[in-house]
């Protein structure tokens, strides 16, 4: 029950996160061709490649649960494959714990980074004085959204003693 309710949650979480990512895309367009614009009349905004590099860095990893869980990530089969298929779920496990675990200490470290940006009120050295912990905190969104997609992913497995199947219509 506990964890149908998380695993719901998580999609849910993953949905939201990768339309953001989405709508963070169509900005990257309208900015760009406004720049394209502006530059035909000599001007510009000066803060493109500011902006646009806050959104890859978001798109990217406000992205990485939402892939995870449609298998869209790249995976090498090499050692599954020649496991019996009642075994995928172990091996499925083991790298789901190893990622979980490096992903956690790289979010660890990335959330103590915010923290001092926040902190310190860093800003971005350009026209726009960003505030910093802004971007970097949509990046760690994206990795804590990832851990909670990995844990769930690990309750699954232990659970059920089969790898989750895709469901693309939910």
């Amino acid at each position: 029950m506990i964890i149908r309710f998380l695993a719901i949650a998580s999609r849910r979480l993953n949905q939201l996160s990768g339309a953001l990512a989405m709508l963070l895309i169509a900005y990257l367009l309208c900015h760009i061709l406004l720049e394209i614009v502006l530059r035909l009349f000599g001007t510009s905004t000066y803060i493109l490649d500011e902006f646009v590099g806050y959104s890859i860095a978001t798109i990217t990893f406000l992205g990485l649960g939402y892939s995870l869980e449609r298998n869209g990530l790249i995976k090498v089969n090499i050692l599954i494959d020649r496991l019996p298929e009642k075994h995928h779920w172990l091996l499925e496990l083991l790298t789901s714990f190893v990622t979980f675990a490096l992903f956690s200490w790289i979010s660890y470290y990335w959330y103590i980074n915010v923290l001092r940006s926040f902190k310190r009120s860093i800003t971005s050295q350009s026209i726009a004085e960003t505030p910093l912990w802004i971007p970097e905190g949509m990046v760690l969104i994206g990795l804590s959204l990832l851990c909670l997609t990995l844990f769930v992913r690990m309750l699954v497995l232990v659970s059920t003693r089969q790898v989750p199947q895709i469901e693309t219509n939910k």
